[in-house]
C-alpha cells in the first residue's frame, strides 16, 4: 500500500483533491471512477499542493504568483483534454480549471477563455487572444481539431507534445548541472586562494626579503592583478556581452554566428540533432492534427532556433507550396543528414508522413540525450583535471617559494 496525491472533477465541474492509500496508480484511478470522479492527475507520495487541501475540507488552493511555465500550459492542457473526454461541456471544463490551479496568472487566462467562449467564440479564438500564453503551433491545431470536430483528441497530443518537450528539455539541464556547479566551486576557489590567502603570503615573503622563483612571482602578480583591477575584467566581460547581443541581434550576425555553432565539431552536431527533432515533432503533431503541411511549415519555421535551418525551411516551403514533396526539398538544402531524410521520403511514399516524422522525432531525442551524457562525461573529468592542475600550480608556486627562503632546492 502506498499514499497517492490526486486530483480529479465531479460530474457538476467542481475540481478537487485528496489523498488515498491504494496498491498503485490504477487502483487510485478506478477508486475515482467507482466514486464518480474524473481522474485528472494522480501523484505517489503526498504532495504539498494536496496537503494544503483535502478533499474533506475543499478549501480553496494557495495560488502560485509569477509567469506562466511550460509545465502550467501542459498541466491544462491535459486536464481539458481528459474533461472534454469524459463528455463535460467545453464551458463547464474551462470553469472547472479556472476555479483552481496552482498558478494564479493562468487562472486568469482560463477565466478570460471562458468568458470569450461563453460570448460566442471559438476555443482557438479565445486562446488566440492570448498569444503571449499560447503559441502558433497550440491555437493551429486547436482551430484544426475544431473543424475536425476532435478537439479533445488534438488537445491530447498537444499535451503530449509538451510533455516530450519537457521532459527533453528536463534531460539536457539535469545533465548540465553537475558540470556548472563545478565549475562555478572550481572557479570559486581559484579566486578565494588569488584574493585571499596569497595576498599574506606575498607580505611576508616581501618582509624576509628572498627572490622568489618565476612560477611564484607569476602567480603573486596574477593575485595582485585579480585584487587591483577585477572590476576592469568584469567591465570587459560585461562590455563583451553587451557586444556579442547587440552583434547576434542583426541578420548577418546571427546567420554567421549559428553557420560557426553548426560547423563545431561536437557541440554543432549536438545542435543539428536538437533542432531537428523539435522539427520533426511540431511537424508531425500539426499534421497528424489536420494542420495543413505549408501552414505547419510556417510555424515550425518559426520555432526553429537557428537562422541557418530557419532559411533552409523557408525555401523547403516554397518548393513543397509548388508540389515537389517534402524529402527532395529538404536533402537539397543540404542542412539535413541522410537518416531522416530517408525516413522521411518513406512516410511520403507509404502516406504516413506524420508518424514517421514522429519517429524521427523520437530517434532524435534519444540521440540528444545520449549525445549530452557523452559530452558531459567528457566535459567533467576535463574540468576536474584544469581546475586540479590550475591549484596544484598555485600550491606548489608557493611551496617553491617557502622553499626558496629556506634555500631548498626544491
Amino acid at each position: 500500500m502506498g499514499t497517492f496525491s490526486y486530483r480529479a472533477a465531479t460530474s457538476e465541474g467542481r475540481v478537487v483533491e485528496g489523498i488515498l492509500e491504494a496498491d498503485g496508480e490504477a487502483a487510485v484511478v478506478a477508486s475515482l471512477r467507482q466514486q464518480g470522479y474524473i481522474p485528472l492527475e494522480v501523484v505517489a507520495g503526498t504532495s504539498q499542493r494536496a496537503r494544503r487541501r483535502s478533499l474533506a475540507l475543499g478549501l480553496p488552493a494557495w495560488p502560485r504568483r509569477g509567469r506562466i511555465r511550460s509545465r502550467d500550459l501542459m498541466l491544462f492542457t491535459r486536464e481539458l483534454a481528459t474533461l472534454l473526454r469524459a463528455g463535460m461541456p467545453l464551458d463547464r471544463s474551462l470553469q472547472s480549471l479556472a476555479a483552481l490551479g496552482e498558478n494564479e496568472r493562468m487562472r486568469r487566462v482560463v477565466g478570460d477563455v471562458l468568458s470569450s467562449v461563453q460570448e460566442g467564440k471559438s476555443l482557438s479564438d479565445a486562446l488566440a487572444e492570448h498569444a503571449e500564453v499560447f503559441p502558433p503551433l497550440y491555437i493551429n491545431m486547436v482551430r484544426a481539431g475544431e473543424a475536425g470536430g476532435v478537439v479533445e483528441s488534438v488537445l491530447e497530443r498537444l499535451a503530449e507534445y509538451l510533455e516530450r518537450s519537457e521532459r527533453a528539455r528536463d534531460e539536457i539541464r539535469s545533465a548540465m548541472t553537475y558540470p556548472i556547479i563545478l565549475a562555478l566551486v572550481g572557479s570559486a576557489s581559484i579566486v578565494v586562494l588569488l584574493v585571499y590567502v596569497l595576498p599574506k603570503f606575498t607580505t611576508v615573503f616581501a618582509d624576509l626579503g628572498a627572490a622568489m622563483p618565476a612560477s611564484t612571482r607569476l602567480v603573486m602578480a596574477a593575485s595582485d592583478a585579480l585584487e587591483r583591477y577585477w572590476w576592469i575584467g568584469v567591465g570587459l566581460l560585461i562590455a563583451a556581452g553587451v557586444g556579442l547581443r547587440q552583434y547576434v541581434s542583426t541578420r548577418e550576425g546571427r546567420v554567421r554566428v549559428d553557420r560557426w555553432t553548426l560547423s563545431l565539431p561536437v557541440l554543432g552536431d549536438l545542435v543539428r540533432k536538437i533542432q531537428i527533432a523539435r522539427m520533426a515533432r511540431t511537424l508531425g503533431t500539426m499534421l497528424k492534427s489536420g494542420v495543413p503541411l505549408i501552414r505547419s511549415l510556417d510555424i515550425v519555421r518559426a520555432i526553429v532556433g537557428n537562422v541557418v535551418i530557419a532559411s533552409a525551411l523557408e525555401a523547403v516551403q516554397r518548393d513543397v507550396s509548388e508540389g515537389k514533396g517534402l524529402a527532395q526539398p529538404l536533402e537539397r538544402t543540404g542542412v539535413f543528414p541522410a537518416l531522416p531524410l530517408q525516413m522521411i521520403a518513406v512516410g511520403e511514399e507509404t502516406g504516413r508522413l506524420d508518424d514517421m516524422l514522429l519517429i524521427v522525432a523520437d530517434h532524435y531525442d534519444r540521440e540528444v540525450t545520449n549525445a549530452v551524457a557523452r559530452l558531459m562525461s567528457m566535459v567533467e573529468p576535463a574540468m576536474l583535471l584544469l581546475m586540479g592542475l590550475i591549484t596544484g600550480f598555485i600550491v606548489i608556486a608557493m611551496l617553491s617559494a617557502v622553499f626558496s627562503v629556506n634555500q631548498v632546492t626544491f
